[in-house]
This record gives structure tokens, sequence and C-alpha cells, in this order.
């Protein structure tokens, strides 16, 4: 009953998951036990089953799971309390004042195009129109100059914003990752973890790909932790029992079925006799 009450798996370990999975099915091919990957299943074809079948592989690793989601909890719940009881003055400056710079950057990065290529669009308009009514008219030729001109600013604009958006992709990529590793857990929550994984690939990934491979025809969504070894049992249909009449204690007589008597005028019964 303990595996019953275990708690399910948390959204956010789920990529944690298909992380041991992927690792699992990379390395098969070097455990003797899982000689069969690429005969009788490919490893898209197990990663499929055990994916469709997580809440079950996952059961056989929930005393570890349970006792690592709450020594997460508790860490998650210490460092709220500090942070609640620390020193709010740190962080309040640095953001206010860091708050209107970045909000007058994106609105100049956002409003600069738009209204370049507005003033650009009506300025050629304008130009061309007075070109083509009087060619002879100087206004007309500076109103398209100055299309021309906002167009470049517009163009120059987009082109600057584009870089700022991919330098700041870049590095926040290059920096998140640091920044994970950086964050180094506490020993308490590091071990659960670490026996969680440990336990999550032993007891139940690899099992379930040992089972998958004897059996490959088998359902893997019918393994229980209640179950017998055999974690994927036979999923199928018998056939209908048909047997004839003569077979099985309840066989009866067949009906039977005479032709007509059909007979000539002449032939009838002795009612009716012949002239």
């Amino acid at each position: 009953m303990q595996m019953t009450s275990a708690p399910h798996l948390l959204a956010e370990d789920g990529p944690e998951y298909e992380r041991i999975l992927g690792d699992a099915l990379r390395h098969a091919h070097e455990r003797p036990d899982l000689e069969g990957v690429g005969d009788r299943l490919n490893t898209e074809q197990l990663r499929t089953m055990a994916l469709g079948a997580t809440a079950l592989i996952t059961a056989a690793a929930a005393t570890e799971y349970e006792h690592y989601t709450k020594a997460r909890g508790e860490l998650r719940r210490a460092s709220n309390a500090e942070g609640a009881d620390g020193l709010p003055g740190l962080d309040g400056p640095q953001s206010t004042s860091a708050g209107p710079g970045a909000g007058i950057g994106a609105v100049i990065t956002v409003l600069t195009p738009l209204l370049a290529g507005t003033a650009a669009l009506i300025f050629l308009l304008v130009g061309y129109l007075l070109k083509a009514v009087s060619p002879s008219l100087t206004f007309g030729r500076t109103l398209v100059t100055a299309g021309w001109f906002f167009a470049c600013v517009a163009a120059a604009a987009i082109l600057v914003a584009a870089v700022g958006l991919l330098v700041t992709a870049l590095r926040n990529g290059a920096t998140a990752p640091e920044e994970e590793e950086e964050q180094e857990l506490p020993e308490e929550v590091a071990r659960a973890r670490e026996a969680w994984r440990h336990a999550l690939l032993e007891r139940g990934i690899l099992p379930f790909f040992r089972d998958a491979l004897a059996d490959p025809t088998a359902g893997p969504a019918a393994r229980t932790p209640h179950r017998s070894p055999n974690r994927i049992p036979k999923v199928g249909y018998s056939r209908p029992d048909f047997s004839g009449p003569d077979d099985g204690p309840a066989a009866g007589p067949r009906p039977t079925f005479t032709s007509p008597d059909f007979t000539s005028p002449d032939f009838g019964g002795p009612e009716h006799q012949p002239d």
C-alpha cells in the first residue's frame, strides 16, 4: 500500500525524467541485458512506451521521490523565510533605478522603426504625387528626399533592434547554465535527488526495458507495482469458440426439410378418382 500513496511525478520533474530516460536509451547498447534494442524494439519505440507508462515506472522509485520532494520543499521554505527576513533595501533602489532605463530603451526600440517608417511612407507618397502633378515643383522633391531619409532611419532602427535581441538571447543562453551550476544544492537535497535518479533508473526504467524486449507484443500500460515479475502482460483477444453441431454435450438434432409432394390431377388421392 505504500506505492499507492506515493506522490505523482510533478511537472517540474518531467524534464528530469525524460533526461534520465534519454541517457538510458543512449547507453542501452552497452548493457548486455538490453541486447535486443534495435532488433525487437528500437529506441524510439522504447521511448514512446516509457513515456506512456511514466506513472508506472516512477512508482518503482516512489519512496526516494517522496523523500526528495520533501527535502526540496523544506529548502524552498527556508529560502523564502530568509528572503522575507532579509534587508529589502538592497533590492529596492536597484529595481527602481533599472526599471525606467529598461522601459525607455524598450519604448525607443519599438517606436523608432514604427514612427520612422510611417513618416517615410507619408513623405514618399505625397512627394511622388506632387512630382507627378507638377514635376517642376521643388517641394515635391524635398518630400521625396525626406521620405527616403526616414526610410533609412527605420531600416537602421530595425537592424539595431534585431542585433540587440540577438545579443541578449545569446547572453542569457550562456549565463543561464552557469547560474544553475553555481547554485549548488545542500548535501541532503543533493543526496536525495541522486538516490531518486538511481532508483528510477535501476528499479524503474531498466526493468521496464527488459520486460518490453522480452515480450515486444505486450502492452506497457498494464504494469502495476503489485503484479508478478512479468510487468508487461500480454494484451490480446481470444478467438470465439465456434463448434459444429456434433461437438459439445448440448448438440441437438439437426432440422430436416422434405421436398414438397407435387402430383398431377390424374394421380390424386382417393377423393379424386379419374373419370
